[in-house]
């Protein structure tokens, strides 16, 4: 649509500019003189031509970690997704994803939106990351708008828990979520060509969905070129008691081309993605009896990334890696034919890291951050006004250990500069503070520590909105006086993994001094739709929960394996004056039972939401519910290729089922029973 022109055009003028980075890059690197390894080295990312089992993925690399550790090696808590738990768990939006791990739940504003909740935090305190580098969606400003990301693509998805602020910035002070989609190649190939392909149907929306992926390399393995798709298409879905959720539809499109430069010493590369999706509001679905339209959001994102790193001794360091992307981002809201608002914005984001050789028995990393947006909100829902943003930071991590012992410190400095267009800028200077422990009191067991102190600059619509936000039904009223928000953190994990059962908990407390959030004024709004007045606003609050995971292995034979999982989490949040914050995901406990033989794999499971009545001022409560899934698939080979048929199906039960973190759950039911079919090839 015409609308999206300027983030077109800005994408056009920056691929130049991005060349001419990556040729610099390349020209600054030393050549790649070594011949190209032909096999992965162990620890990379799962793929999904190798399935990978639960206890495996310990040790995979963790690419959000400086040093490349393992999920194993870290000592603050991270959770790992990727094989078959990816395949059977991917959904259309990466809320819905990565929902079934413990302490992480997503928004819900209808199937096409979904953004990962940590530990009950969301919106701009969960980073959410594509390889390393922020989406740069406007998702964190309203909880209608989705996240600019593609489930179907990732290779794996890393979790990291509590605050991730040293790394990412003093928006990261809930967690990370970072979608590993290899479109820059870092290693060589271990085939000349591969890649995966997958289209399914669903049947509780009509809907299909289509991806493909190749990569390729030549004769040398030294160049590698990577392309990916993804078409999706779903229709309102059926609900639990019958009838459909109208203007509950879906239509996606994503695409990128990769080039890399890969060998023993490092890599350098660039990459262009596009990405379109098209959704409905069902809060919003108009009158279906008089044909009348509803609201519906269609959004349009281009990106360009540049990455190199060097992998070898310099001075005293080892590694080198270097990132930067450009984002054009625009979105349109519709009230049926008419454009109602568009949402723009320009980013651009760049990252070092170098980590360097044992010092005194200290390995680590030191690095620096730089952003520069521009967001601006056009037309009727344009409650944020136009905000320059512009931040820096500097950070260093350090681990050393003592045998049985391992520590990690670390610290960062953030500047962070928002500049609207009709008031006074407002500048912050954010400074965390980490530090952990773990100590392998034996070969089974490990006893983790953490403490962290983190400061997160308040967002552009904390601080400035002012005007009706439909999404939320409300008038919202920022607060341009808002100070940093500030969180002491201390946790407590414990990890059992032996040869028949894995086990891991945690228990923390978080205690926020000056928590923002938007508060309930019981006023309305003079006019005819009277909507509620909220304000954000700013108070002391405090965190505490629980998470924690079993999985046994009950049987290893000529049948097959079986395994069973049982996770759990709870979290409870109140302010320190008395109450509770607004829209807490409720405590969950989960089970499956698992069947893998030496074709064929199968599970069951059910997850159970409680009701969550711990609520506050004008809040209503939400009942529990059960949501029982079930996957079964046929794995095959012919050659060098893969093929696996599979049949999953979801909430079984037809359970009617609200989520309590969304400000539809008055309105809108998750989807009732339904059936997915569909055929995997890996090549």
């Amino acid at each position: 649509m015409n609308a999206c022109r300027p983030a077109s055009l800005s994408f056009a003028r920056s691929v130049p500019r991005l060349a001419l980075l990556a040729l610099a890059l390349a020209a600054a690197l030393p050549a790649f003189a070594d011949e190209a390894t032909t096999s992965a080295a162990a620890g990379e990312p799962v793929t999904d031509r190798h399935h990978k089992n639960a206890d495996e993925l310990d040790h995979v690399v963790v690419t959000a970690s400086p040093n490349r550790s393992t999920a194993e090696e870290l000592v603050k808590p991270v959770d790992v997704l990727g094989g078959e738990h990816l395949d059977e768990a991917r959904g259309s939006t990466l809320g819905e994803t990565v929902t079934k791990l413990p302490g992480v739940q997503s928004s819900n504003f209808g199937p096409g939106v979904g953004r990962p909740i940590i530990r009950g935090l969301e919106g701009g305190r969960v980073g959410v990351l594509s390889g390393g580098l922020s989406t740069q969606d406007v998702s964190t400003v309203s909880q209608d708008h989705a996240v600019a990301i593609e489930p179907f693509l990732a290779d794996q998805i890393e979790v990291l828990k509590g605050p991730a602020t040293l790394l990412y910035g003093s928006g990261a002070i809930g967690g990370v979520v970072n979608v590993v989609d290899g479109r820059i190649a870092e290693k060589p190939l271990q085939e000349t060509v591969s890649g995966r392909a997958e289209v399914r149907h669903d049947s509780v929306n009509d809907g299909f969905t289509g991806m493909a992926r190749v990569d390729a390399s030549g004769a040398d393995g030294k160049l590698v070129i990577h392309a990916d798709g993804v078409y999706r298409n779903q229709k309102d879905y059926e609900l639990p008691g019958g009838g459909r959720q109208v203007n509950s539809f879906i239509d996606t499109k994503s695409g990128a081309l990769g080039i890399s430069r890969v060998g023993d010493d490092g890599f350098i590369g660039i990459s262009a993605a596009r990405f379109e999706d098209g959704y409905g509001n069902p809060a919003e679905p108009g009158d279906p009896a008089t044909g009348a339209a509803g609201v519906s959001l269609q959004m349009r994102q281009n990106r360009v990334e540049a990455k190199a790193g060097l992998d070898r001794d310099f001075g005293i360091f080892n590694g080198l890696r270097a990132s930067f992307g450009h984002t054009g981002y625009e979105h349109v809201e519709y009230e049926g034919s008419e454009v109602g608002t568009r949402f723009l914005n320009e980013a651009s984001e760049g990252r070092v890291e170098l980590t360097h050789r044992l010092l005194a028995g200290w390995k680590g990393a030191v690095g620096m951050q730089g952003l520069g947006r521009t967001f601006e909100a056009i037309g009727a829902e344009a409650f944020v006004p136009r905000t320059r943003t512009q931040g820096w930071g500097v950070f260093v991590t350090e681990q050393r250990k003592w045998n049985a012992l391992q520590v990690d410190v670390g610290a960062r400095v953030d500047h962070v500069d928002a500049a609207p267009a009709n008031a006074a800028s407002r500048r912050f200077r954010p400074v965390s503070l980490s530090a952990g422990a773990a100590w392998n009191f034996n070969r089974t067991w490990r006893l983790s520590a953490n403490v962290d102190r983190a400061e997160r600059a308040p967002g552009e619509e904390e601080l400035f909105a002012d005007g009706p936000h439909v999404a939320t039904l409300s008038y919202e009223i920022g607060n341009p006086a808002l100070h940093k928000e500030r969180a002491n953190q201390a946790e407590l994990g414990l990890h059992f993994h032996g040869s028949r059962l894995e086990a891991k908990a945690s228990v923390y407390q978080t205690r926020f001094d000056g928590f923002v959030y938007l508060a309930d004024t019981g006023l309305t709004t003079p006019d005819a739709d009277a909507l509620p007045i909220r304000q954000w606003s700013q108070a002391d609050a405090r965190f505490r929960g629980v998470e924690g995971e079993v999985i046994a292995h009950l049987f290893d034979g000529d049948a097959g394996r079986v395994d069973a999982r049982l996770f759990g989490d709870r979290v409870r949040a109140t302010l320190a004056s008395g109450g509770n914050l607004p829209r807490i995901a409720p405590a969950r406990l989960g089970g499956e039972l698992r069947w893998r033989g030496q074709a064929m794999r199968a599970s069951i499971g059910a997850t159970h939401s409680y009701r969550q009545d711990d609520v506050a001022i004008g809040e209503t409560a939400t009942a529990g519910y059960t949501l029982v899934d079930a996957h079964v698939a046929y794995h095959f080979d012919a050659d060098n290729t893969g093929v696996e048929f599979f049949l999953d199906g979801r909430n079984l039960t037809n359970e009617t089922a609200r989520v309590h973190t969304s400000f539809l759950k008055d309105r809108v039911v998750l989807p009732g029973r339904g059936l997915t079919a569909g055929v995997r090839i890996f090549f």
